[in-house]
């Protein structure tokens, strides 16, 4: 696996791959790897004869009061990872790389950015928006895979290679999951033993709420009740459980015929964890 660093070098190793007639996969991450990368990796193995896997821990994307400091950065062990998962390179810029002296664009992706974690991190969405952007432009895949635990991110992520066009083919990966249900995150790490206990109510609300939705109860009682049952379990606060169409993302009243996503983002401590799950009515 080659490491790089500068633009042009990596664009010169796809150039020779399209010379050839090579396909490209990129797998986006900010590091810090787990099973749930992983995945993703294996996933674009099975989809492109090269895959591109990204290391890059975006400051846009973090509010002021939010861990960009902190959060971990391990890039020898994550490059081991990568190696080991069979990616060809390992695009791993600096900051200086990404957004140079002079940088002065942004790309917003209106609508599907504004509500649940874009109303609670005010700019989030456009931070991600534009790194994906230049990502998709630098590396110019066929395809690029994103998890379905950040279901928002993935919703803003389709509307935007839409609009822009972009030629390539978004695809999802379920979410991966501890034995007892918790989506895998990087900000696992930040929990302490009671934390990572109480951490499970998150996918036994969602996934309780969402039976309860499917067979046929009032969706506005449902949602009280999710949260109700976070903050029982030690959650100290709850940004949202919300029904949502899966696509649009607007928030559904009442259950109809189109796919619809459950979601939830609450804090332990100082932890910020998302998850979701789908909705599905039987009938």
């Amino acid at each position: 696996m080659q490491i790089i660093r500068t633009v042009g070098a990596l664009r010169a190793i796809v150039r020779d791959w399209r010379a050839a007639g090579e396909s490209v996969a990129l797998v986006p991450t900010m590091g810090a790897l787990h099973a749930g990368h992983m995945a993703l990796v294996a996933a674009a193995r099975l989809r492109a004869d090269h895959v591109v896997a990204s290391i890059f821990v975006n400051p846009t994307q973090f509010g002021p009061n939010e861990d960009l400091v902190a959060y971990p950065r391990r890039e020898a062990a994550d490059a081991a990872m990568l190696d080991t998962g069979g990616v060809d390179v390992l695009w791993a810029p600096d900051v200086g790389a990404m957004y140079p002296d002079g940088y002065a664009s942004n790309l917003s992706v209106a609508g599907v950015s504004e509500t649940l974690c874009g109303a609670a991190r005010p700019g989030h969405f456009d931070g991600v928006a534009t790194v994906v952007a230049k990502l998709l432009n630098q590396v110019q895949p066929d395809v690029a895979l994103f998890g379905e635990k950040d279901w928002q991110q993935l919703a803003v992520i389709r509307r935007m290679v839409a609009d822009m066009d972009f030629a390539v083919e978004v695809i999802s990966v379920p979410t991966q999951r501890e034995d007892d249900g918790l989506a895998l995150s990087s900000r696992n790490a930040y929990l302490d033993d009671e934390q990572r206990a109480a951490a499970r109510a998150m996918p036994r609300a969602l996934g309780e709420a969402a039976a309860a939705i499917a067979r046929g109860d009032e969706v506005a009682g449902v949602l009280a009740a999710a949260e109700r049952r976070l903050i029982d379990a030690g959650f100290a606060s709850v940004d949202y459980v919300a029904l949502s169409d899966a696509e649009s993302l607007v928030p559904v009243a009442v259950v109809g015929d189109r796919p619809m996503r459950l979601l939830a983002a609450a804090r332990l401590g100082t932890t910020r964890l998302i998850d979701n799950v789908a909705v599905v009515v039987v009938g």
